[in-house]
């Protein structure tokens, strides 16, 4: 890294269910303009913006931008699946990072439907088609199953096969997920639940049930970032800055090895986090809290390992004795995660930052982790894209 790069400011709406939120365009310009309150920069003070989202037509990063001000500045539309709002989070941070710009926004969104995730085009190749085939080689591929559960189900599979773990301990992260969202005004699912109503729920592809899945949500959120003569001039005190910041695509283990974990970014998921320690100058065993990329229990569990918040193979030795929770050696995902406060896309990246500026800041409320100092950020999305995130209180 080059300068050091603040996050001035976050702002999220409330996530909520399909067909009960306002348009993307309302609630984009709504996390925005709380994100600016927070920072206390004004719009015309933003020299970029990057926008993420999934389900959109082309330049609706404007349309939300739009809502805020007519500044002429450029708007980047950035669509990078699940992992579309961190990447947004990228970009900025590396226009500010460079001398590029000052002062950039990063906002993600979306204006989810109901129902499991499926392609919008039919006339030309899924950007997915080799995600596809190398899984139904390794397992098959069930047309009247989600496809997202099918993947990251067998990614559990896998690691019940090599580590002879048991299926209710991917049950577990759901009950973790719930009581930590119970904390949470933001969060769509705040009633708790317990492990066996988490494993009497409907099986949607073994081992996961309906509640060890996220569900398609509506909401934004949005990030202010500025360099420090930025901040000086402006006389802000940010307290959060961005400490190391790394983004992976696939390589030829994805799909030479026939393993679901590597399918769904396991190695993705270690070289970012690799890259971001080594920058950062940091142990795992530092870092004080977590948001990590939830789409399914099986894939939380994996991505202990592949943080290398716990050693491999020792995942549910780690979740059993509560090490993930308060009082544990890390809490993950106090916001409640995707499978609880809700995974509205292009969102997921920048909603996850600013629940981890407010723990930085001390200002998480019920949620508070008592003393963080260092928090560490991890999106993915299929097709692929890992982002992983470090970020530092002042």
């Amino acid at each position: 890294m080059n300068r050091k790069v603040w996050v001035a400011g976050v702002g999220m709406i409330p996530f909520s269910k399909p067909g009960a939120s306002e348009p993307y365009s309302v609630m984009g310009m709504r996390a925005i303009r709380e994100a600016l309150k927070d920072a206390g920069v004004p719009y015309d003070g933003v020299q970029q913006a990057y926008a993420g989202y999934v389900y959109g037509d082309s330049t609706s990063g404007q349309a939300v931008v739009y809502g805020v001000g007519l500044t002429g500045i450029p708007v980047f539309n950035v669509n990078n699946n699940c992992a579309s709002g961190s990447s947004a989070l990228f970009l900025a941070r590396q226009a500010v990072e460079s001398g590029a710009v000052e002062c950039a926004l990063a906002v993600g969104f979306e204006q989810m439907a109901p129902g499991a995730l499926k392609g919008v085009y039919e006339d030309r190749p899924s950007p997915l088609t080799e995600f596809v085939s190398a899984m139904t080689e390794v397992q098959g591929y069930d047309t009247a199953k989600p496809r997202a559960a099918q993947f990251f189900g067998g990614a559990g599979r896998d690691y019940m096969k090599e580590h002879g773990i048991r299926a209710d301990t991917f049950a577990r992260i759901s009950v973790k997920a719930r009581q930590h969202a119970a904390r949470n005004p933001f969060a769509v699912f705040r009633q708790t639940v317990t492990l066996d109503e988490v494993l009497a729920a409907p099986m949607i592809f073994d081992p996961l049930t309906r509640l060890q899945c996220c569900p398609p949500t509506c909401g934004a959120a949005a990030a202010i970032l500025c360099s420090e003569d930025f901040a000086r001039r402006h006389d802000l005190n940010p307290a959060v800055s961005i400490k190391a910041q790394a983004m992976t695509t696939d390589t030829p283990s994805t799909f030479g090895q026939g393993d679901m974990r590597k399918l769904v970014g396991y190695d993705m998921t270690r070289a970012a986090a690799d890259l971001v320690y080594e920058a950062a100058g940091v142990d795992p065993a530092d870092v004080d809290v977590v948001e990590l990329h939830d789409c399914f229990t099986a894939n939380e569990l994996i991505t202990y390992e592949g943080l290398r918040l716990t050693p491999e193979g020792s995942a549910e030795k780690f979740i059993v004795e509560g090490e993930n929770t308060y009082g544990g050696r890390v809490v993950t995902n106090p916001s409640g995660g995707l499978l609880s406060k809700g995974h509205p896309l292009g969102a997921t990246g920048l909603a996850q930052c600013a629940e981890l500026v407010w723990q930085l800041r001390g200002q998480a409320d019920l949620r508070q982790v008592e003393g963080a100092r260092l928090a560490l950020q991890h999106n993915l999305g299929l097709g692929g894209a890992c982002v992983v995130t470090m970020y530092q209180a002042a």
